[in-house]
């Protein structure tokens, strides 16, 4: 899908954010947030755990909080979107919305193609878990290996459909360990995993944005040296970002 940017800028300059967490008493909240991100950047991007709890009532608040937003929407979800096993009802609602919900999909806007699963966990580098063992092991890995073939494929599909073209991956989870750090060690293997960054690293990309842990380290690089991106809203908070969302120019 391809969607054309009103009179676009000589760059397209992309605010991205996650874990902004939206619960039942919100209402109101949010709006002058999403009406800064649509004055300064020309897309938003939502890096998961858009509700608190999973709650319809959470993401009922959040689509009207939205509707402050004038700039598209591309986002995928978290772990908390997915709590009370209400993900696909809180994707439908923001999809009616116009948001780009991805999850092995692929959206082009403007000159950006935006590639985006939620991720999985399972650890890094020579820590992550190996498909062995006891079968919930190996279902835990297999889950991993199935969020990155995803990924890989929606990278494929916009390298087979477009030519000239930056392409973006948009995760809940880290795809290195270097924007987890800062968290407990012990819980690494809960934050992300290695397997996401091998598309990642084949496919010609330009950047890459997640959040999920709220303790790490903002930007890090792959080991091709593709920036990499931790927006979770608490760390972009802590750094200094007073609006509350990254600016990404490509």
């Amino acid at each position: 899908m391809t969607e054309e940017l009103t009179d676009p800028r000589p760059t397209t300059r992309i605010a991205a954010v996650g874990d902004i967490h939206v619960r039942e008493n919100d209402q109101g909240k949010w709006e002058e947030f999403f009406r800064q991100a649509s004055q300064q950047a020309d897309i938003l991007l939502l890096c998961g755990d858009l509700t608190d709890t999973g709650r319809i009532a959470e993401a009922e608040i959040l689509v009207k909080e939205l509707k402050a937003c004038t700039i598209p929407i591309v986002a995928v979800l978290g772990n908390h979107d997915f709590e009370r096993d209400n993900q696909k009802t809180i994707r439908k609602m923001l999809i009616q919305e116009n948001v780009h919900m991805l999850d092995g999909d692929h959206i082009v806007i403007g000159n950006v193609g935006f590639a985006g699963v939620k991720g999985f966990g399972g650890g890094f580098d020579q820590g992550m878990l190996g498909m062995f063992g006891e079968k919930m092991i190996k279902n835990f890995v297999q889950e991993a290996v199935d969020e990155s073939l995803k990924l890989d494929g929606a990278l494929a599909r916009l390298d087979g459909e477009y030519t000239d073209i930056k392409k973006i991956v948009l995760l809940h989870y880290a795809p290195i360990k270097a924007t987890v750090v800062g968290e407990p060690e012990q819980i690494f293997p809960y934050l992300g995993s290695s397997r996401l960054a091998e598309p990642i690293n084949r496919r010609d990309v330009v950047a890459a944005f997640h959040g999920h842990a709220h303790i790490g380290t903002l930007h890090g690089e792959t080991s091709r040296g593709v920036k990499i991106f931790n927006v979770s809203r608490p760390i972009l908070l802590r750094d200094g970002y007073e609006t509350g969302f990254y600016i990404f120019e490509v």
